[in-house]
């Protein structure tokens, strides 16, 4: 079997509504992003809550993709219409040939090296050092397959810091992997959180997955502020969270109010241009600092006064 994939170049206004109408005119999926991705037009774009969304790229790549027997001439046509430009865009055609997807993406993981003892290992592929501590994990629904760099971030300063029993709380958990990490590196008892039903499902069977004492890790669907357990003051040795800047400057006081006296706090998914606005929302609790930096991604930590 064999389908047909459209490209075409547009601008930001019209992008969405050639999008929209091509998926009402048979398209099977549909695909926006950067005309210039790769190149030093790039444009880089970000959404975080708190922000207004829906920001699209000034110069536009369309990708539509369609049954191989589509009258894409007519498609296009009526697409160019619905977006009321006054001729039809340019294109090009290329034929997708039927591929074993499932082998084609896990080509595109292979093991991660954190430092000399810890790896991330995908379940398809040998441990490189079977003497490590090797946390099995594959790409899924939830954020966090080890190749970020924010969550390479987190996991050296895990690897370099934990000395061992102590208690964690992981906010936005994603797959779990840094809360697994910390209770492979010595963690006494790990709570992860996240306000996602399904990284919270996620994390579980990864923990099952590296075979965690399900005594000592635990994951919950909540919002920190409204978990009894989490919310209550000062039982984390270490509060660890991945999320985006705005959250964590809207989570300030509740995730300070977590860790104890002395106790890390430790942020990331943090872009260098955000990090003071994220120091200075913490102030009040602690003197964060930077601890690393990697890709245009910052790695925050701080003790707790």
């Amino acid at each position: 079997m064999s389908w047909i994939s459209l490209t075409l170049e547009t601008d930001d206004l019209h992008a969405e509504i050639l999008s929209d109408a091509m998926l009402e005119l048979g398209a099977l999926s549909t695909d926006i992003h950067d005309a210039a991705a790769g190149t030093e037009r790039e444009q880089p774009l970000f959404d975080e809550p708190g922000e207004l969304a829906g920001e699209i790229w000034s110069m536009s790549e369309l990708t539509a993709l369609f049954e191989a027997d589509a009258d894409i001439a007519s498609i296009v046509q009526a697409a160019a219409q619905a977006a009321q430009l006054p001729t039809p865009p340019a294109y090009h055609l290329a034929l997708v040939e039927e591929q074993d997807w499932v082998r084609i993406t896990q080509s595109q993981f292979d093991p991660i090296q954190i430092s000399s003892r810890l790896w991330i290992v995908p379940t398809w592929h040998r441990a490189p050092d079977p003497a490590a501590i090797n946390l099995a994990l594959d790409p899924g629904l939830a954020f966090g397959t080890g190749s970020h760099p924010t969550t390479q971030l987190c996991l050296a300063w895990l690897d370099e810091n934990l000395q061992g029993g102590e208690d964690l709380l992981d906010y936005g958990c994603g797959s779990g992997i840094l809360a697994i990490a910390a209770s492979k590196l010595g963690a006494r008892y790990v709570v992860g959180v996240d306000i996602d039903a399904q990284a919270v499902a996620a994390s579980r069977e990864n923990a099952l997955l590296n075979q965690c004492d399900e005594t000592a890790i635990e994951f919950h669907a909540a919002h920190l502020a409204t978990w009894e357990d989490s919310a209550r003051e000062a039982w984390a040795d270490v509060v660890l969270a991945n999320i985006l800047a705005n959250p964590l400057i809207m989570l300030a006081p509740i995730l300070t109010r977590a860790v104890r006296p002395g106790g890390h706090i430790v942020l990331s998914g943090i872009l260098v241009e955000q990090a003071e606005e994220v120091r200075h929302a913490y102030r009040e609790w602690c003197n964060m600092h930077v601890a690393d930096v990697r890709e245009g991604w910052v790695l925050l930590t701080g003790i707790r006064t």
